[in-house]
């Protein structure tokens, strides 16, 4: 097992930061009107993962468990607006169902490195 040392050395905050760069090439093509709506609040959640993910990393204690909720907190959330992106057809059903397999992925892999710590 390969020591972690930093933020980037651990798996599940490696594909968090996939996830936020997914995000961002798919809404580039959303339409206008929603730049301050559904694109911003996107983006925002996305880049919360691995966020509250590495301030998690670097905290002690119950704070530490708190920052990985958070970041499970805005997987949720995520998960619902690229579902409501679908709906709006600004997304395929391909990019859909591989978004949604990343969200699905990062989140069995956030629940594990939470088990493991405790």
């Amino acid at each position: 097992m390969t020591k972690i040392l930093n933020i980037r050395d651990l798996l599940v905050w490696q594909k968090s930061h996939q996830l936020v760069l997914q995000i961002y090439k798919h809404t580039v093509i959303f339409p206008h009107e929603e730049k301050y709506g559904l694109i911003a609040q996107m983006r925002r959640c996305a880049v919360s993962v691995p966020s509250n993910i590495a301030e998690g990393f670097r905290r002690k204690g119950r704070d530490k468990f708190q920052f990985y909720s958070y970041a499970q907190g805005s997987l949720e959330e995520l998960k619902y607006q690229v579902l409501l992106s679908y709906d709006l057809q600004y997304i395929s059903e391909d990019k859909y169902a591989e978004l949604i397999s990343l969200c699905h992925e990062i989140g069995k892999m956030l629940n594990s490195w939470v088990k493991t710590l405790k």
